[in-house]
């Protein structure tokens, strides 16, 4: 006798019982789960949506669905999940012209952390796994992306072009410099490498509307923005330009360096910018290790993983060669990997779980 054919009504029915590992809710309310094809022998094709290209581990997903169709399912054949990524983002840049699903600030209570390394890290990162990824320099007195990215030098110098705007009209833009595909824009590409800046508060702003609201973006899922070091006035900037989905906290595992991030973890929440994290970098050796997982477990704040204090880091940094850590035979690979993914689904997860709230624009 002939099994009975099932139907797509019967394995969406059974999929309310697999909850998404991450955010620990059934994947059919969460919205995760898209076409479903039944085959010859019953076999089934299932298509998961996940909330960002990031997600660590979807193998999980696909066990946990093979699992439970197997055992509610009688007759079902073989069980195939496919994976694409719908990314969940505030969009809250389209009252200035920013078309970013995400906002992401990189910010530490000191400098010397390591912080602009982790934000490129992070930006590079998210771009290898498929997302759509720019990188704001914001740190203006101290710009250092252009050379960890190796975009610095003559020949890395911003155009202005013409686009067509919402309204019909042409708009000048920057176009942001191309760094092996990701967009990247800095002041350290308008002054010469040994020229200070020197610039007031009001210009300051001003500058970093300009980087945001008037740089040819396109279409991101995350822009990553690099903050100056300490608790200065751009992260005030930034929250009354924009809703960021939140920032990531850099710091090392020593006493002193932590009691700067908490600092700047109370001040990312007095201007209400959610705090999606906190780094500890160059963990191990002569700064210690598990400092700043302690640190987060007191103040309630996500801990997002440690990067080993590594030669390697400072040479590629040096080289202009941060990319190149990525590279499977890297020893700090996993651990660089680790941060982008919890720092993307930390995003995802405050979004699936909070209802969206509408947002009343300034006047």
């Amino acid at each position: 006798m002939c099994a009975a054919t099932i139907t797509e009504s019967q394995v969406r029915e059974s999929l309310k019982a697999v909850n998404d590992p991450e955010i620990g809710r059934s994947l059919v309310d969460l919205d995760m789960v898209g076409p479903i094809e039944i085959g010859a022998g019953n076999a089934v094709s299932a298509t998961i949506h996940l909330p960002t290209p990031a997600y660590p581990r979807r193998e999980r997903i696909s066990q946990a669905i093979q699992a439970v169709l197997s055992a509610k399912i009688p007759g079902i054949g073989h069980v195939d999940v496919k994976f694409d990524a719908h990314v969940k983002g505030k969009q809250s840049g389209g009252a200035i012209g920013l078309r970013a699903q995400n906002v992401i600030a990189v910010g530490s209570g000191k400098g010397g952390v390591g912080k602009s390394t982790v934000a490129a890290s992070l930006a590079v990162g998210l771009q290898l796994c498929g997302a759509r990824v720019g990188l704001m320099d914001a740190d203006i007195y101290g710009p250092s992306i252009p050379h960890l990215l190796g975009v610095s030098g003559p020949g890395h110098r911003p155009e202005i072009a013409e686009e067509q705007g919402p309204d019909g009209k042409a708009v000048r833009r920057i176009q942001p410099i191309d760094a092996e595909g990701l967009k990247v824009m800095s002041i350290g590409f308008l002054v010469g490498p040994d020229e200070p800046i020197i610039v007031r508060g009001p210009i300051l702003h001003g500058t970093i509307r300009q980087f945001l609201a008037e740089t040819a973006w396109g279409e991101l899922d995350y822009l990553i923005i690099d903050l100056p070091p300490g608790t200065g006035d751009i992260a005030l900037t930034l929250s009354q330009l924009l809703g960021l989905a939140g920032a990531v906290v850099v710091c090392t595992p020593q006493q002193l360096a932590l009691l700067d991030a908490v600092k700047a973890i109370n001040m990312f929440r007095k201007v209400k910018i959610p705090v999606l994290g906190l780094v500890e970098n160059m963990s191990g050796d002569i700064f210690g290790r598990g400092g700043a997982k302690q640190k987060a477990a007191e103040m309630h704040v996500p801990f997002l993983g440690e990067i080993p204090i590594d030669a390697q880091i400072r040479v590629n940094g040096d080289a202009g060669r941060i990319r190149d850590l990525f590279a499977e035979s890297c020893p700090s690979r996993g651990h660089l990997m680790n941060i982008c993914e919890q720092t993307a689904i930390q995003i995802a997860r405050t979004l699936l779980e909070t209802p969206a709230m509408p947002t009343l624009e300034m006047l």
